[in-house]
C-alpha cells in the first residue's frame, strides 16, 4: 500500500464517507457504461445490515472506495473505485485486501464479484487470488446501447 494513505471503514451511511465515495465515482466511472450509482443508491445500500464502505484518502483527499454487502458467511464485492489520476499505484489492491481483511474478521468464507468484461479491473482481481465462475453473455447494456458480457468471479477464504 502507499505510504500516508487511510483506509476507514464505516458500517452506517456516514455524511462524509457517502460525500467522498461520490466524489470519487463521479470520476472513475465512464459515463458510457452507466454503472455509476446515485447517492440515493449508494446510501439505501447502507442501509442493509452487513453492509460496510470502505474509502480511502490521502491528506483528507479521497482516493478511491469499495462497498460491499454480506449475508451469512458471504460477501459480494458491490462496486470497488479509484479515482483516475490514482489509478495504477496499489489504492485498488489495498481497498480489495482491506475488504478481504473486514470479511474474514466478520467470520464471511467466500466473496463473489462481478464486473463487466472489458473493466480492466479484472487483472486486480486475477492476481488477488479471485476465480472466474461464469459469463453472462450481453448482461450489461452501455448508455449507447451497447452490451457487454459480465464476468462472475468468486474467492474462497476458508484458509
Amino acid at each position: 500500500m502507499m505510504p500516508g494513505i487511510d483506509l476507514d471503514t464505516y458500517d452506517q451511511g456516514d455524511r462524509n464517507a457517502l460525500a467522498d465515495a461520490m466524489e470519487v465515482m463521479t470520476r472513475a466511472f465512464d459515463p458510457a457504461f452507466g454503472e455509476a450509482w446515485t447517492l440515493p443508491q449508494l446510501s439505501g445500500v447502507m442501509l442493509m445490515p452487513g453492509t460496510w464502505l470502505t474509502v480511502a484518502r490521502l491528506d483528507a483527499m479521497p482516493l478511491g472506495f469499495a462497498l460491499v454487502r454480506s449475508v451469512l458467511d458471504e460477501c459480494e464485492l458491490l462496486l470497488l473505485a479509484v479515482a483516475p489520476l490514482w489509478r495504477g499505484r496499489g489504492v485498488g489492491e489495498a481497498l480489495l485486501r482491506d475488504s478481504l481483511r473486514t470479511a474474514r474478521r466478520r467470520g464471511i468464507t467466500s466473496m463473489n464479484l462481478e464486473v463487466r468484461s472489458t473493466n480492466n479491473a479484472i487483472k486486480l482481481y486475477e492476481k488477488t487470488g479471485f476465480e472466474f465462475v461464469h459469463r453472462r453473455p450481453g448482461y450489461y447494456r452501455g448508455n449507447d446501447g451497447q452490451l457487454y458480457d459480465a464476468l462472475s468471479f468468486r474467492m474462497d477464504m476458508l484458509a
